[in-house]
């Protein structure tokens, strides 16, 4: 009997659905794609949008050995057109400047800080781009699965048509039967039909999320067990104030502002150069005079103290609106941790109200009403009914289980990392 299809397709554990291959492009690239991670690994390497954030970490690396060389001798030369009675031909200088102690450590310690908060930023990226391919792969599983339970319950329906026809013709069953098992099916190829247009749409999202072509073929994803597992709240809010990269990058930013405070406050004293000087004297004419060599030492005047008050304060006030840009940072990240753990933890109930109970339960109701049809206790729309409401429960669950896998890549965006569930 056709119900087996359903039955056996239907009754299977609970999945979550995985890619293990894809065929991208030419023949010999369809391995390229076999697991969600690779998946991942492909965007992380061609990823536009995450390459320039990394360009931008590597940026900021960049400035802290600027910041920690000290400023560029000077060199000085002068040629006495018109000799004085001293009679000098010429001379040449070199003068090397020294900030104030502690200011190049104060600068060195600024640029490194603001290079660990872009890293932090590339590591935000990072996850919210792991996070868009999940979710549109995700999307994409559930397709497939959706479109595997309309294939059965098209056949489903076939079979029911069957049985109507042969109700019909031995006068058990009215015509009226036939009609509505023949509407049931067109409506359900009807469904079948925008399901399957909804593939290439549903593609061409997460082929964006992995910089590929817009006309990428994806094979469908395969299928791989699922076991749903709690995750305790107060563990996902400790991991998320340890390793979340926004929290992470506006701590390593306060730090850097901490040395800028520091590196204002050494403005009020002076930087000191030390050089050499020599001075040619024409020999010419019996002068016999040698030439001369100075040390030369040079500061600035920090006259201007208002400026350099000033200076202060702003590295003050953007330490302080670090700070508290952390604080609301924090606060809007627990608030959505919150909201997505009771989302995961509510696709969970779902799953296990589908699985446990209303799918064996809807599947029993199914078969009943097809024996009490055959046995003329009940009419056609009852069977088709009983047909409806398992197919509403199978696409509920695959629904939920796709719901379930995009809350648990949100909840690792927000926390930093993967969760081990286990």
């Amino acid at each position: 009997m056709r119900t087996g299809i359903l039955t056996m397709s239907l009754a299977t554990a609970v999945i979550i659905l995985l890619p293990y291959a894809c065929a991208i492009g030419e023949p010999n690239e369809t391995n390229r794609f076999l697991t969600l991670r690779d998946y991942l690994g492909y965007a992380e390497s061609h990823n536009a949008g995450l390459k320039s954030s990394y360009q931008q970490w590597q940026m900021a690396i960049e400035q802290v050995p600027q910041a920690k060389t000290l400023p560029d001798p000077q060199v000085n030369y002068g040629y006495y057109t018109r000799q004085s009675d001293m009679q000098m031909r010429q001379m040449a200088g070199v003068m090397q400047e020294f900030p104030w102690f502690g200011k190049i450590d104060a600068r060195a310690e600024a640029a490194v800080k603001e290079a660990a908060a872009a890293q932090q930023k590339y590591q935000a990226n990072r996850l919210a781009l792991f996070k868009e391919v999940k979710e549109r792969f995700y999307e994409f599983a559930y397709l497939a699965g959706a479109i595997d339970i309309a294939k059965e319950n098209l056949e489903l329906m076939r079979h029911f048509e069957e049985v109507a026809q042969t109700k019909h013709m031995t006068a058990e069953a009215s015509h009226p039967d036939v009609i509505r098992a023949q509407v049931e099916i067109a409506k359900m190829e009807d469904v079948l039909r925008g399901l399957e247009q909804l593939r290439q749409p549903t593609v061409s999202r997460l082929t964006t999320a992995l910089t590929l072509p817009a006309d990428t073929n994806l094979p469908w994803p395969k299928t791989e067990e699922f076991n749903a597992v709690e995750l305790d709240y107060e563990r996902l809010v400790s991991i998320l104030r340890q390793k979340n990269p926004e929290l992470a990058g506006l701590n390593f930013e306060a730090m850097a502002a901490g040395s800028k405070i520091t590196l204002a406050e050494k403005n009020f004293y002076p930087d000191i150069g030390v050089g050499v000087e020599w001075t040619q004297f024409d020999k010419s004419g019996g002068n016999s005079g040698q030439d001369s060599v100075a040390l030369v030492f040079q500061m600035n005047l920090p006259l201007w103290r208002d400026s350099y008050s000033a200076g202060e304060r702003q590295a003050q006030a953007q330490k302080a609106s670090i700070e508290q840009q952390k604080i609301e940072t924090e606060n809007v990240l627990l608030t959505k941790a919150s909201q997505a753990h009771y989302e995961y933890r509510d696709s969970i109930r779902k799953i296990r109200l589908y699985q446990d109970t209303l799918i064996p339960k809807g599947r029993e109701l199914l078969q009943a009403s097809e024996a009490a049809y055959r046995q003329g206790t009940i009419d056609f729309l009852s069977l088709i009914d009983a047909q409806r409401t398992l197919l509403d429960y199978h696409l509920s669950l695959q629904r939920a289980i796709a719901d379930n896998q995009q809350k648990l890549a949100e909840l690792e965006t927000l926390a930093g990392t993967e969760l081990d569930l286990r």
